[in-house]
């Protein structure tokens, strides 16, 4: 992509004065004694000494609890590295930092429902549900889930579990009894919360029967809280689910009072988040309580510029690792804005009358929202006023430059359109905004602050304004402290750092580009990612292998219409023909059993599928084929010419 030279959108000075950003940069000066004129000699002094970096970063966002006096030790060891190793700390207790009656917490099912909540009453919730967790034996360590939509009771129960140095883990409940199950089963929480069901463009969605057989699939759930979203209180739902009570019984008896800390190292987990499933079941990922909190305090204030009262918005659900991003919003005093539901409802008014109403200073959202926005008749420009709006931030997929374009033509004009990229590997983000930097079209406007991000080639050469691999040399807080059943640490050490010692790899493909921003292009996996949804192909497979009619299967994502669609390729029995009811079928299958967002655009019928000589099958060179790319080590296939059956197929030109 070639860089734009002229800036779509440059900060005021009245901004640049009001920024974190901008008074961080003063206390560095003074912490490294020596000017730091821009944002490029500030991330270097980051990246050049980040010992003294994060400790500044400590201390000016204001942790709760004891630093110690050792900010990073074997800090040229990406993997024996260690922040903050005498430190102690609670991440509730951040969060928490607030109890009086200004507004913490919104929230907003579709068009269905409202709920709000002061610091004040939050703290009350989170002090009954800590009461009753550790009524019910909850302990440092133990998992605690919520099979949860994005609801004021999901925060508090996360904060509950937190306070108490137990490990909260979540996924969203349009997953599918596979999916749920494959997550959940590997981590075995012992308490497990669920909605009564939730609301999906309008429609209620019962998901009974799915509850049903989780508590009986869960052998370490040893109790189910049903938290009221369709009714009063749940009560019905939790009489047909075996081991539940609702929210309302659990926390019967126990009376507020002030939330009770525990204090546990730096490094101690806090929460487990899973990998897409592209070979096998999801990796379990354990990010620790210090480098999630430090690493979110840097991403909000130094670079989102969220001051305390300020109203976050993303659009997420409990299945991505955005929601965590979010919800530490309130460690820098901001409310939150809490939305469940499809962002399409009311004809695409629902999140727009959302801001509008509630003042929204930063809505964060995926590049495919946007897109698909501009094919609506909805312009947040003509139709709201959004005085208070400041920041737009983008993820889940590339934001292509015509819709940064689009942007600033129909939202608003003056604004920092952030696109970031990270993932759920490091609970954050690699490459991001800055409310003092400007904006040129299709680019992240740089590197992140103590990220010591760059792009290699094929050998481990640096590239400048090329395309490679995006690496990270130097080591940061919010890596994970590894993977969950993973003794040894070979999976982890293998996912990130197979490919360059003491590197990691990230697999993004992206470039920098001359202004220091960066732009990514894709990932460079077989990972699938429509509409910014990063899938595991091996959760695909898992469905089709259900169906006697097909011996075979293999899914890759097609470049389509700015985004990227999945494709189903189906080797079938012999006399099977791949009609519109097999289609149908195998549709709904995947759809009912992982998710929506798995269910392929297309379905092709193929004889043959390739493979490698040692049996696996081969999704990259299926995508470079389709893709009319070069296909690499074809001698490593024990079928080579089944990829001719990929060429120039019809049906994947509609």
């Amino acid at each position: 992509m070639q860089a734009s030279q002229t800036p779509i959108w440059s900060p005021s000075a009245e901004r640049l004065a009001g920024s974190h950003l901008t008074a961080f940069a003063r206390l560095a000066e003074t912490a490294w004694n020596k000017p730091l004129p821009d944002y490029r000699s500030l991330w270097q002094a980051s990246i050049t000494d980040p010992a003294l970096f994060w400790s500044l970063v400590w201390d000016y966002c204001g942790v709760i609890g004891d630093k110690g006096g050792v900010a990073l030790e074997n800090g040229e060891n990406m993997l024996a590295a260690r922040f903050f190793p005498e430190a102690r700390l609670n991440f509730a207790e951040n969060l928490l930092r607030r109890d009086d009656d200004t507004l913490a917490v919104v929230f907003r099912g579709e068009d269905k429902l409202e709920q709000k909540y002061s610091w004040r009453e939050l703290n009350q919730q989170v002090s009954r549900l800590q009461q009753a967790m550790h009524a019910a034996g909850i302990q440092a360590g133990d998992r605690v889930a919520g099979f949860m939509p994005n609801m004021p009771a999901t925060l508090m129960a996360m904060l509950a579990a937190s306070s108490l140095g137990a490990v909260w883990t979540s996924g969203s409940p349009d997953f599918g009894l596979d999916g749920a199950l494959d997550r959940f089963g590997q981590t075995e929480p012992k308490i497990l919360f669920c909605p009564d069901g939730y609301w999906y463009n309008g429609k209620a969605v019962d998901i009974r029967a799915k509850m049903i057989a989780l508590a009986e699939q869960l052998p370490s759930v040893e109790r189910i809280i049903v938290a009221p979203y369709l009714s009063e209180d749940g009560a019905a739902f939790a009489a047909e689910v075996p081991k539940a009570q609702t929210w309302g019984a659990f926390i019967a008896g126990f009376e507020a009072r002030a939330v009770e800390y525990v204090r546990l190292p730096f490094n101690h987990p806090l929460y487990i988040l899973y990998s897409s499933g592209t070979t096998g079941k999801p990796k379990c990922i354990v990010h620790g309580a210090g480098g999630t909190l430090l690493q979110h305090l840097k991403e909000h204030q130094l670079h989102s510029d969220v001051h305390q009262g300020d109203h976050l918005f993303y659009f997420t659900t409990c299945g991505w690792m955005m929601w965590n991003w979010l919800v530490t919003g309130l460690a820098s005093g901001a409310a939150l804005m809490l939305f469940d539901g499809s962002p399409f409802a009311d004809e695409g008014r629902v999140l727009w009358d959302y801001a509008a109403e509630h003042g929204f200073t930063h809505f964060g959202t995926s590049a495919k929202y946007i897109d698909s926005l501009k094919k609506t008749a909805v312009v947040p420009a003509r139709d709201w006023k959004l005085p208070h709006l400041r920041a737009l931030m983008s993820t889940g997929s590339p934001l292509v430059a015509e819709s940064y374009d689009w942007v600033y033509q129909n939202i608003k004009a003056d604004i920092n359109l952030a696109s970031v990229s990270g993932g759920t590997d490091i609970v954050s983000c690699f490459a991001l905004g800055a409310a003092t930097l400007p904006v040129y079209r299709g680019e992240l406007q740089c590197r992140g602050l103590g990220m010591a991000v760059h792009i290699y080639d094929e050998l481990g050469r640096p590239l400048w304004e090329e395309k490679g691999e995006l690496v990270c040399v130097k080591p940061f807080p919010s890596m994970p402290i590894g993977f969950w059943n993973d003794p040894d640490g070979e999976k982890y050490r293998q996912a990130y750092f197979g490919r360059f010692p003491n590197i990691w790899c990230h697999g993004d493909y992206a470039e920098i580009t001359a202004h220091d921003g960066v732009i990514i292009y894709g990932r460079s996996d077989a990972v699938l990612n429509p509409g910014g949804v990063r899938i595991g192909t091996a959760e695909i497979y898992r469905q089709v292998e259900t169906f006697q009619e097909v011996l075979e299967s293999l899914a890759v994502g097609q470049l389509w219409q700015d985004d990227e669609r999945v494709v189903l390729f189906v080797k079938l029995r012999d006399g099977v023909k791949l009609d519109e009811a097999l289609i149908a079928k195998i549709k709904t299958q995947i759809k009912n059993g992982a998710s929506p967002r798995h269910v392929p655009a297309r379905i092709i019928a193929v004889p043959d599928i390739p493979r490698t000589v040692s049996g696996k099958i081969v999704e990259l060179a299926v995508k470079n084929v389709i893709h009319g790319r070069p296909v690499s080590n074809v001698s490593a296939l024990a079928n080579p010419e089944a990829l001719k059956l990929f060429e120039n197929l019809r049906e994947l030109s509609e």
